[in-house]
C-alpha cells in the first residue's frame, strides 16, 4: 500500500484509501502503521499504566500512548517516551494483567535510556525521518479533513524500522527486570507477562517472515522466559488480579476494537448473541454500524445507555453513528452528553465542537469555539483542532482570531512561512501586550528559528 493519510470518523469511523500523501519524508515508505485515535481506549490503558509511570520515575503525562492498527502482536517504545501498541496485541493479551505485563516492559526500556543506547542501530537504519513523520503525524491527528478520532495511516520501511527498534538480548533482559521491579512495586502480579512470552515462546523456531514482529523486534531468550517464571513462582502478588471493574473496563475495549477491526461474521462468532455481556454487545452494536445496518445499531447502543446512563462513550457511539448517517442534529445531543460526563476528555470536546461547527448554525458559533477550545487546552498540539477553531473563529467574524488559529496549526504543521504570515495579519489587530499579541509574536519568533533551522540543515 501506499503512503496515505486516512481520517475517519468518531472513536473509530470507516479505514479506507483516501489518497496519496505528498510529503517528502514518506515518498520512499512501504508497509503502513495505520494509527487510531480513541478517548475511550486511550483513557482505560492510560489509567491502567499510570502507576508503573510514576513508579518508573517518570511523569505519567509525559508518557504518550499510540495504538496502531495491526492484528499482529507488538509493542515499541520510540521518539522518547513514547509506547506504541498494537491493536492485535490489546485483543490477544487476554487480561489487563498481561496488557500492563508488556506496557511494563516498554516502560523498562524507556527507564533504561535503551533508545539513547542504539545510537549505532538509529544511524544504520537511517529511521530517524520515518519516527519523526510518525509521531509528527500522530501528533497532528486529522490535518487534512479529519472527521475526529481519526485514524492516520503513514507508511513506513518495516526493514529499516525493526532495524531502529530492535533491542539487543542484554536491553531485553534488563527491560525484564525492571518491568518485575515495576509490577512489584504496585502490587501486581507478572503472570501476564509470562503468559505472554510464553505464546511466543514457539514462535522461535518459525521462520522469522511468520513470526510475530514483537518477536523480531524483542529478542526471546530461554533464560528470559525462565526468569520471568521464576520470580511468578515465588512473588507475593502471583495470583493477585485486578478489580472487577477493571476487568470490565480492558474487555469493553477489546470488544470494541474487534468489533471495529474484525469482519461482520466473525465479530457475530466471537460474541454471539447468547453472549449478554457488555463487552460482546458493545462489539455487536459497532459490528452492525460498520456493516451501515442502522436500525440495530441504534437500538443496540440505546440498550447500552440504558444500563449504563453514565458511561460516556456509549453517547459518543451514538453520537458517531448519527453523524456519519448524515443525522448531525440528532448527533448533537449525544455528543454533549457524552462531553458533560467526561469533560476532561480532547477528543470527546472535539467532537461535539465540530459537529456545532458543522451544523453551520451561528447560535453555535460561540458554544463551537469554547469547546474547541476546551480540546486544545488538553491537546495543544493538534493542528486539526486549531484549524477547526480559525473557521469558528471567521465564520463568528472575529477575524484576528482566525488568523492567530490558523498561524497555529501551520506552525504545527511545519508551513513556518504561513505560520508567520498569518500571525503578522493577526498581530496588527490585536492591542500591543495584549496575550494575544504576546502569542502572535510568539508564533512568529519560532517559525523563524524554525525556518533557519531547516535551512541550515538544508545546506
Amino acid at each position: 500500500m501506499a503512503a496515505l493519510i486516512l481520517i475517519a470518523s468518531g472513536p473509530f469511523g470507516q479505514i479506507g484509501n483516501s489518497g496519496l500523501f505528498s510529503g517528502s519524508a514518506f515518498a520512499q515508505m512501504r508497509a503502513p502503521l495505520r494509527f487510531i485515535r480513541d478517548a475511550e481506549t486511550e483513557s482505560i490503558i492510560r489509567s491502567l499504566a499510570k502507576p508503573l509511570f510514576a513508579a518508573a520515575g517518570l511523569d505519567p503525562s509525559s508518557v504518550r500512548i499510540l495504538l496502531v492498527d495491526d492484528e499482529k502482536l507488538n509493542a515499541f517504545v520510540a521518539g522518547g517516551q513514547n509506547i506504541f501498541l498494537h491493536t492485535g496485541l490489546i485483543i490477544e493479551s487476554n487480561s489487563p494483567e498481561a496488557l500492563l505485563g508488556v506496557i511494563a516492559h516498554e516502560t523498562g526500556h524507556i527507564q533504561g535510556g535503551h533508545l539513547v543506547r542504539s545510537r549505532d542501530a538509529i544511524d544504520q537504519a537511517k529511521t530517524i525521518s520515518t519516527i519523526s513523520a510518525i509521531l509528527g503525524a500522530a501528533a497532528a491527528i486529522g490535518t487534512r479533513r479529519t472527521d475526529v478520532g481519526s485514524a492516520i495511516i503513514l507508511g513506513g520501511q518495516s526493514a529499516s524500522a525493526r532495524s531502529f527498534l530492535m533491542f539487543s538480548r542484554t536491553q531485553e533482559s534488563a527491560a525484564d527486570q525492571a518491568a518485575l521491579r515495576l509490577m512489584s512495586s504496585v502490587n501486581l502480579s507478572a503472570e501476564g507477562l509470562a503468559d505472554f512470552l510464553g505464546k511466543l515462546e514457539d514462535q522461535e523456531l518459525v521462520s522469522p517472515r511468520f513470526q510475530d514482529p514483537y518477536l523480531r523486534t524483542h529478542p526471546l531468550s530461554r533464560e528470559r522466559i525462565e526468569t520471568i517464571r521464576n520470580h511468578v513462582a515465588t512473588s507475593p502478588h502471583t495470583g493477585k488480579m485486578l478489580g472487577d471493574t477493571v476487568q470490565r473496563d480492558f474487555q469493553r475495549i477489546v470488544g470494541k476494537l474487534y468489533g471495529y477491526i474484525k469482519p461482520f461474521k466473525q465479530v457475530m462468532r466471537q460474541y454471539p448473541e447468547s453472549d449478554t455481556t457488555i463487552a460482546a454487545r458493545y462489539a455487536r452494536t459497532i459490528a452492525y454500524y460498520r456493516k451501515s445496518d442502522l436500525k440495530p445499531a441504534l437500538e443496540a447502543i440505546n440498550a447500552l445507555i440504558h444500563d449504563s446512563p453514565r458511561n460516556a462513550y456509549f453517547y459518543e457511539m451514538k453520537g458517531q453513528m448519527l453523524f456519519e448517517f448524515s443525522r448531525a442534529r440528532e448527533a448533537l445531543p449525544a455528543y454533549a452528553r457524552a462531553f458533560e460526563l467526561a469533560p476532561d476528555q480532547a477528543l470527546l470536546a472535539l467532537e461535539l465542537a465540530r459537529v456545532e461547527l458543522e451544523l453551520d448554525d451561528p447560535a453555535l458559533l460561540e458554544s463551537s469555539i469554547e469547546h474547541f477550545r476546551a480540546s486544545l487546552a488538553l491537546e495543544p498540539e493538534s493542528a486539526f483542532a486549531w484549524r477547526q477553531l480559525g473557521i469558528a473563529y471567521g465564520r463568528n467574524g472575529q477575524m484576528a482570531m482566525s488568523a492567530l488559529a490558523l498561524s497555529e496549526e501551520a506552525l504545527r504543521q511545519g508551513r513556518y512561512p504561513d505560520a508567520q504570515r498569518l500571525a503578522k495579519r493577526a498581530q496588527k489587530k490585536f492591542k500591543r501586550g495584549s496575550r494575544e499579541y504576546i502569542r502572535a509574536d510568539d508564533v512568529i519568533a519560532i517559525a523563524k528559528i524554525k525556518t533557519e533551522s531547516k535551512t541550515g540543515a538544508n545546506k
